[in-house]
């Protein structure tokens, strides 16, 4: 299965404002949706679809499994419920949220519980989010490499993962990248800004244009419609070797999504 390189991410937004920002970038062109059990808008995203008019074969929906629903006995029925709110019969990619603290509830369970989620037509593929190098080594032994759609991870220009990128790259695993603009901070950067004032593009647009060159899929999210648009032009940037090299200069391992008691010993 082919993952969309460009979706649209929804962390942090709910109601009124996530519905407006999916039925915004459904009129600008995104075609897929990504979201989670924790974000707690599942049920607004649903409404969104349903209203737009864009049809379901149209769309590529991925929803996350959160911590206290990953035993064997729990993920089905949470997925379901998830597809409920969604309004959906299946979603195109489920996900691992986070690895099951302290590994209380084994991988190969999670795993097992999320191939026959797919087998019952619940998710097309299913993957992963926040693993180590050492925890997808683990999920492509038990689940098998071509089951592993994706491993969604924090990447930006100032924290560039470069070991768990290089390792999946070595095994066949797809990244998806998450905070790629960390919060709007890497926005200000002067090489950002020099490089977009040199192209006539945004900083935003640099940014994800240059995760895009290293392979990765990207989900940014914006309330605005204007930056909804502007973003989805950088699918049509180019970056040279030498503004590639120089955002790889920028990396200090700068890393935003790291929950006390829920994220693992990164790489």
């Amino acid at each position: 299965m082919s993952l969309p390189a460009f979706g649209l991410g929804t962390f942090r937004l709910k109601g009124q404002t996530v519905i407006d920002s999916v039925r915004n970038a459904l009129d600008v062109g995104y075609r897929a949706i990504d979201t989670a059990q924790i974000y707690d808008n599942e049920a607004d995203i649903g409404q969104a679809v349903a209203e737009s008019g864009v049809a379901r074969s149209e769309l590529f929906i991925t929803t996350k499994i959160w911590i206290d629903q990953l035993s064997a006995d729990k993920l089905v029925p949470s997925l379901k419920e998830s597809l409920r709110k969604l309004r959906t019969d299946a979603v195109d990619l489920t996900l691992i949220h986070w690895p099951s603290p302290g590994g209380a509830v084994p991988l190969d369970d999670t795993l097992g519980a999320l191939a026959d989620a797919r087998a019952q037509g619940l998710t097309r593929a299913f993957g992963v989010s926040n693993f180590t190098i050492d925890l997808l080594d683990q999920a492509v032994a038990i689940a098998g490499r071509d089951a592993i759609a994706t491993n969604q991870v924090e990447i930006s220009p100032y924290l560039q993962n470069r070991k768990l990128a290089e390792h999946a790259r070595e095994i066949g695993i797809h990244l998806t990248s998450y905070m790629t603009l960390a919060y709007g901070k890497v926005l200000q950067d002067p090489v950002i800004q020099s490089i977009a004032q040199r192209l006539n593009a945004t900083p935003a647009q640099v940014v994800l244009a240059w995760a895009l060159q290293q392979g990765f899929a990207v989900i940014p999210s914006s309330t605005k419609r204007e930056n909804l648009a502007s973003n989805l032009l950088a699918r049509d940037l180019t970056l040279s070797a030498e503004d590639v090299a120089a955002i790889a200069d920028l990396d200090r391992h700068e890393r935003l999504a790291n929950p006390e008691g829920l994220a693992p010993a990164w790489d």
